[in-house]
């Protein structure tokens, strides 16, 4: 379609699934929630080997580049579009082309919780995705970023990037001010830009908030204590134990029923995955310091423990953003996890998947900080689920659901070091991201993990 062509959603209705791409995907939280809002997500590109290796373990299906989008071609993203349709749909023809191009640039340069720097070399990943849009020319985007885009100091990179899509022929919403992830569903205040594009004249609406609000409490409801079980020291993951199966069965909260897949979410358009319900995932135990439990006992559920600077999640409201830490380019900081609301701990990697919006099958590198890393960096599903709705109407299809399940892929990619990672993927060294030295602990740390956290 060209860019002086019409809106897309004066065509007819066509009850197929529109073909994603997913730019920085990292484990996933993107994809996921376009696959539920009706998309196939046949590739995606993510230059961190472990994160790369997550999205490949819950998207099986899906073709990943292990690669540095900055050097990424078009051609090399429709090569691998169409690799994926094909494993997707076997014998059916590639229709050479995408609806949507999908995803969300480091951001860490625009952070409010990092330095802000207007010369960070991560700021220029969102030209890149510009670029690929510019080269591609998918009926439809999707750009995410964090609330430090619109600051007035990111103006020029900003304005840069929104004057070449709208010369490229797209329309767009959500360049004026941010969403936040409590209004879609999710029990975690995340304020983010999402930026929609389409083809054409007409902009896509922007996405659609839900109603009502989620709390922690409701979010955790059916997850039994991971201090009953001693296995979870050195594994993230257990059989259950049959009351605690009961306790899961026992669940009444929609929001915490549907993620456990006990009860279908309204207007899920994913493929269901094959798992075992009966396991506990993603819950390996943090050890802490006997001082660090009495002043975790200390604080307050919504309140800040003064030394650590973690904050303890209230029961009956939401969290507050969850963040990611650094990756091994940036010197390997661990993310700081809130503490859980009852229990003298951090969370653990399923109950941050929890207040993210993932469900229960959905698997996390089996390492705490990687885990907490792959959660806190990602989009939340059901956000990404709503702007995938959005542009839906911007493309004019109606979904067809899908019945057939999908089997998870290798368990090892969910383990793997980040040179084991390297060389599954075959990834070179210069299109992913340099290690740098792991800062040690300091005696007085508050958060002393297991040597868990193999980087390679």
């Amino acid at each position: 379609m060209s860019s002086s062509s019409a809106s897309a959603s004066a065509n007819p209705v066509r009850r197929t699934r529109p073909v994603a791409v997913d730019l920085f995907s990292g484990a996933g939280g993107m994809s996921l929630g376009f696959e539920q809002a009706g998309y196939d997500v046949v590739a995606a590109v993510e230059y961190d080997p472990v994160h790369a290796a997550t999205h490949a373990f819950n998207f099986p299906q899906c073709e990943v580049l292990c690669r540095d989008a900055s050097l990424v071609s078009a051609e090399d993203v429709l090569a691998a579009a169409e690799r994926g349709y094909k494993r997707l749909h076997p014998g059916k023809v590639w229709p050479g082309r995408l609806d949507a191009l999908i995803g969300g640039p480091p951001c860490q340069g625009f952070s409010t919780g990092g330095k802000r720097e207007q010369d960070d070399e991560r700021n220029d990943l969102l030209l890149h995705f510009v670029r690929l849009v510019e080269e591609l020319r998918p009926r439809t985007f999707c750009l995410e970023n964090v609330v430090g885009l619109l600051e007035d100091k990111f103006s020029d990179i900003r304005e840069s990037a929104f004057r070449r899509l709208r010369e490229a022929g797209y329309a767009l919403s959500g360049t004026d001010k941010p969403v936040n992830s409590l209004n879609f569903g999710v029990p975690q205040s995340r304020r983010r830009v999402i930026v929609l594009g389409a083809l054409g004249n007409v902009a896509p609406s922007r996405p659609q908030p839900v109603e009502g609000r989620v709390s922690v409490e409701e979010a955790f409801e059916g997850l039994p204590s991971p201090f009953g079980y001693d296995v979870l020291l050195a594994s993230d993951e257990v059989a259950l134990r049959s009351e605690d199966i009961e306790l899961r069965t026992a669940t009444k909260n929609m929001y915490a029923r549907t993620l456990a897949g006990l009860t279908a979410s309204p207007g899920d358009k994913s493929r269901p995955r094959l798992w075992e319900p009966t396991a506990l995932t993603g819950s390996r135990l943090t050890t802490h310091a006997e001082q660090t439990i009495v002043r975790f006992a200390a604080t307050d559920a919504g309140t800040v423990e003064p030394k650590s600077r973690l904050y303890r999640l209230p029961l009956k409201g939401p969290s507050r953003t969850l963040r990611a830490g650094t990756g091994s380019e940036r010197g390997s900081h661990t993310s700081p996890r809130p503490i859980h609301p009852t229990e003298d701990r951090v969370i653990t990697v399923r109950e941050a998947a929890r207040l993210h919006g993932y469900p229960d099958w959905f698997r996390f590198h089996t390492t705490n900080w990687h885990g907490h890393r792959q959660v806190g960096n990602s989009v939340p599903p059901p956000l990404a689920r709503a702007a995938g709705l959005a542009l839906m109407g911007s493309l004019g299809h109606s979904p067809v659901l899908l019945r057939a399940t999908v089997s998870l892929g290798d368990r090892s990619l969910l383990s793997l070091s980040r040179t084991e990672a390297q060389s599954v993927f075959d990834a070179t060294a210069d299109e992913i991201p340099a290690a740098r030295t792991r800062k040690p602990a300091s005696q007085d740390d508050e958060v002393q993990t297991l040597p868990d956290a193999r980087t390679g």
